[in-house]
């Protein structure tokens, strides 16, 4: 009888707690943060994307996301900066289309296949023409690969409107 009578209390005192606590209201679909994607202006970048499934940035309330853009050498280069200089003007352009900045970033992600030691003196001289005081957060982590085989890094940006 006393189990009965104590379940019963219980019983009672949850619905009276769910009946006078305020109900979750929906927050209305114009207060939502819109989200927002940028996608490629190269038809064959465009393509690519699409069937693999990412966009360029996604911009939700006042972040811009960028996904991670490689940076691999091609014909011709010599030594690593014009990889990275290739990547940081795609990022740029990315920026600018997301209507932010490089002083807006405030957070770079690095992914470097391979030892970093050699990367790393290059990749400084030409983010730090890109990227100056007030500097973003910034992490660098070696990886075993990356998605393109010939990518030395994949450099991933944060930035607030």
């Amino acid at each position: 009888m006393k189990r009965m009578i104590a379940f019963s209390l219980g019983s009672v005192l949850a619905c009276l707690v769910a009946a006078c606590s305020p109900a979750a209201e929906e927050v209305p679909v114009e207060e939502q943060a819109a989200l927002e994607t940028l996608m490629p202006e190269d038809p064959e970048a465009l393509a690519f994307q699409e069937a693999v499934g990412y966009s360029d940035a996604v911009i939700v309330g006042d972040l811009v996301i960028l996904s991670g853009v490689m940076a691999g050498p091609m014909e011709g280069d010599e030594g690593m900066q014009p990889a990275f200089t290739r990547a940081f003007d795609q990022i740029g352009s990315t920026l600018e289309r997301a209507g932010v900045g490089w002083d807006d970033v405030v957070e770079l992600e690095t992914f470097h296949a391979g030892p970093m030691g050699p990367q790393l003196d290059e990749f400084v001289q030409v983010k730090n023409r890109f990227i100056t005081a007030p500097f973003p957060a910034w992490t660098a982590v070696g990886v075993t690969e990356l998605y393109e085989p010939t990518a030395l890094v994949e450099i991933k940006i944060t930035a607030k409107r």
